[in-house]
């Protein structure tokens, strides 16, 4: 499980330390060094391999000629790519990846139980500003869901 979040910088080439506690959750929940970094509107989503395959089985579990499982798949499936941790715990972002998420030094590594996202520090800290005042309202409408 991942949760926390984490300060770090991304190096000269491109490459981040995953924090401790989430290559720990990767060792013991996953067994496995092997991620899957894809973009979203904000950030960069890292997925483990295993978590990526469940996405990718309910997304081929779709009808495949439904024009919005098509579309799902040409903008956020394909945009997925293979990354591994180093021997010092790194993973490698690839600079067009690196520039869409806004990643030039500071990053901030958030925890989002079965994956975590690499935000620009920056945009985090607007972004936690800026929705901050909506938790009260999200925790009931989670409570509601049977959290």
């Amino acid at each position: 499980m991942f949760r926390g979040r984490f300060y770090h910088a991304i190096d000269p080439k491109g490459r981040v330390s995953i924090p401790a506690k989430f290559r720990d959750a990767l060792e013991s929940d996953y067994s496995e060094r092997r991620l899957v970094i894809v973009p979203n509107e904000y950030c960069l989503e890292v997925h483990p391999m295993r978590e990526w395959k469940e996405i990718e089985a309910k997304v081929r579990a779709l009808p495949q000629k439904d024009p919005d499982v098509q579309k799902f798949i040409r903008l956020y499936i394909s945009n997925a790519q293979d990354a591994a941790l180093d021997g010092q715990g790194r993973i490698q972002i690839p600079p067009d990846y690196r520039a869409r998420a806004g990643l030039v030094k500071d990053v901030v590594l958030v925890g989002g139980v079965r994956n975590f996202e690499i935000w620009n520090r920056e945009r985090w800290e607007e972004y936690a500003r800026t929705n901050e005042t909506e938790l009260p309202s999200l925790f009931e409408k989670i409570s509601n869901r049977g959290v």
